[in-house]
């Protein structure tokens, strides 16, 4: 189907009328307006109705599309094979999660030994008739006697955490609510957790995130008994969260003032001399994380003085960066992550955004330089002190996770599981191409598609990124994604600046005053794929997520010439207000705050919704969003959508399409994942005018 011919065939649209209002705010002597501020209510009757009429009118433009219901078909078929978690030993069980193919929540298994026979240990599906109810972590008491397990509801950041006896399967009375952003540490018979006060009904899922607090539960005990660990009372926009050494001799309360940056304080636990918390590393202009102990000392990640990172050795009695013992200096990778097992440390780099891991001692020395398949994505280099050997996952853009054994005193890894898929992963092939943005930087960029492919300046391209708050893009399987190169499209991922890919020096690169550098490479990327002929602005998509939301945004905005379809999801778009929402202020350390003048001055420049233009051609545009989105809350979406259809000056469609009973993403059940990914590549094909491939 050509693209005129696909033009030819739109449905007929009517947007909802969407009532505007002459609500202006003051910027540092500007004026902005904001005339659907009032979708900011999500508990009025107006939101609701308008969030029903634009639902309606998204079904009804998606049930035009011939080849929705086959999209679906084959979407279901390609999910449906059996996925497993690596195992991992706690006590004498072996325990990893399964999904059969199509079950809405993995269920957490486990083994007596590793020829054991498998028994569900807990099944979430149990917990909700809709599957959106999701476990968020869990943790085992040192003895392994009994597993704290957070769940979280419809897709919140709010979570509960209940205990369960190991041995009977058991639930006991211990409930704890209110629980956000935190793990669970255990030691002795209780835990650290870290919780808010509870907040109102009209507050639960937007209001304001402040006074984040760390407490100690004592197993038995209700959860107004807790003793109160840590507060920061002068400032209640930090996060503070708590950890605990393996061995449970030191408490580390890490505080955070937004997503970049940390201070850590200790108590030695064995030490009855020290009954307060002391500052072991000051914040918040590095990254520090604690690894682990060596007797005495402390083994700690850190950025400082070292933007790639590094780990030494910290002494509590003297805690000051000129007593640091360098263990494993900085290297020309980036160090990303350390983990711990069998009294070793495993040190994940990133080369060019691909997974390299190293085996160390704990006083540095290099013991094996582990041998991955290849270009892709290891997880799970990790295990318990007196562990011999773990399992751990590799995958890549054409690869489900594989699971491989390794053995700590060899280095030698061996296939342990792979996956029964219902594709050939030999069809397929990435390759990793790297080219120059507007200031000459060069950005690497990986695109997937099917081998023998013919690059002729028209194939369909799906283009993703994120770019920002240090995360990587690295290597990742999608059955999603899979199903557009099945149908003959690229997926490309771009490794944009504010990243983690080549160290601190390329997240600074795209934060702040130079975030415009992360939209550059993302449009660079897309000039550099029309100009070798791989595609062009007709068979461009693009799609991110939360911050790459906000990149699609920002880049459709500001170049709607270059994209013919747009799929921002759960993204930021109001960059003026972003931080009077929930967790929102703990971001102003990544993108600043509109309540700062030279801060402003550059938000604005971008920000998505105020830079949308009346009479502008921009490309068919889905946004998808969810009503229990506590993180980016789906007034951001709502207000983008409702100024885009009222600008929209070409006949390309806007529509909305917003989940109810999910959130940010987190725990979303795979019915809804692939309703999700249907609709999400059926407005994709059509408006790029592919047709659908048996």
């Amino acid at each position: 189907m050509t693209d005129t011919a696909a033009a030819q065939q739109q449905p007929t649209i009517h947007y909802p009328e969407t009532r505007r209002t002459d609500t202006v705010d003051h910027y540092h002597g500007t004026d902005i307006a904001d005339p659907y501020r009032w979708l900011e209510d999500d508990h009025s009757a107006e939101t609701a109705a308008w969030v029903s009429a634009q639902n309606q009118l998204t079904q009804s433009y998606l049930n035009y599309i011939p080849f929705r219901k086959q999209v679906h078909a084959r979407l279901e078929q390609l999910w449906n094979y059996p996925r497993y978690s690596a195992p991992f030993r706690r006590g004498d069980f072996y325990y990893y999660y399964k999904n059969d193919g199509l079950q809405n929540q993995a269920v957490l298994m486990r083994q007596r030994g590793l020829d054991g026979a498998p028994e569900v240990f807990i099944d979430p599906n149990q917990l909700s008739a809709t599957g959106t109810v999701a476990l968020g972590g869990i943790s085992f008491s040192k003895d392994h006697r009994y597993v704290a397990v957070l769940v979280a509801g419809a897709g919140s950041d709010w979570q509960t955490a209940k205990v369960m006896d190991t041995r009977t399967g058991q639930d006991l009375a211990d409930k704890l609510e209110w629980i956000k952003f935190s793990g669970i540490a255990w030691r002795g018979n209780g835990f650290y957790y870290s919780r808010y006060d509870a907040p109102t009904e009209q507050s639960k899922l937007s209001g304001k995130n402040e006074y984040h607090k760390v407490y100690y539960h004592q197993l038995g005990d209700a959860q107004e008994m807790d003793a109160l660990i840590y507060v920061d009372k002068n400032h209640p926009l930090r996060n503070a969260g708590a950890s605990v050494t393996e061995d449970e001799r030191f408490l580390l309360i890490h505080t955070s003032e937004g997503t970049s940056g940390s201070a850590i304080w200790y108590r030695d636990l064995q030490d009855p001399a020290q009954t307060e918390l002391k500052l072991l590393i000051p914040g918040f202009d590095h990254e520090p994380s604690v690894i682990d102990n060596d007797g005495d000392k402390l083994l700690v990640l850190t950025n400082h003085d070292a933007p790639n990172y590094k780990v030494v050795l910290v002494d509590p009695k003297h805690p000051e960066q000129q007593n640091w013992k360098t263990i494993i200096p900085e290297q020309q990778e980036v160090l990303g992550h350390v983990g711990t097992g069998g009294g070793k440390l495993f040190a994940s780099y990133l080369k060019d955004a691909s997974t390299r891991v190293m085996q160390y001692d704990y006083q540095g020395k290099l013991e094996h330089d582990i041998q991955l398949p290849g270009i892709g994505t290891a997880d799970g280099f990790g295990a318990e002190k007196e562990d011999k050997d773990f399992y751990y996952t590799f995958t890549s853009f054409v690869t489900p996770g594989t699971i491989y054994h390794y053995d700590i005193a060899t280095g030698q890894s061996t296939v342990y599981r792979k996956p029964e898929v219902k594709f050939n992963p030999e069809d397929y092939e990435t390759k990793q191409v790297f080219f120059q943005s507007k200031d000459g930087t060069r950005v690497p960029m990986f695109l997937s598609y099917k081998k023998g492919l013919e690059m002729k300046g028209n194939t369909p391209v799906l283009l993703y990124g994120y770019g920002g708050f240090n995360i990587p893009m690295t290597p990742a399987f999608s059955v999603s994604n899979l199903f557009f190169m099945e149908q003959g499209g690229i997926y490309a991922v771009v490794n944009l600046r504010g990243g983690s890919e080549y160290g601190e020096a390329w997240h600074k690169a795209g934060m702040l005053e130079k975030k415009q550098n992360v939209f550059d490479d993302f449009i660079g990327a897309a000039e550099f794929l029309v100009k070798q002929k791989y595609t062009n602005p007709s068979k461009i998509a693009i799609r991110g997520g939360s911050n790459g939301g906000l990149l699609i945004g920002a880049c459709m905005t500001q170049r709607p010439d270059l994209f013919k379809v747009a799929l921002p999801a759960v993204g930021v778009m109001d960059m003026l207000r972003f931080q009077k929402f929930t967790i929102g202020w703990a971001w102003a350390t990544e993108y600043g705050s509109s309540d700062k003048p030279e801060q402003f001055k550059y938000l604005v420049q971008y920000s998505p919704l105020h830079h949308l233009k009346k009479g502008v051609h921009y490309p068919a545009t889905l946004v998808t969003t969810a009503d229990h989105d506590d993180r980016v809350v789906p007034a951001h979406s709502f207000k983008f959508a409702a100024t885009l259809q009222a600008d929209q000056g070409g006949p390309a469609p806007v529509l909305i399409r917003i989940e109810t009973q999910a959130g940010h993403g987190a725990g979303k059940p795979t019915s809804k994942l692939i309703d999700e990914a249907t609709d999400v590549w059926s407005f994709t094909m059509w408006n790029l005018g592919m047709d659908f491939k048996q």
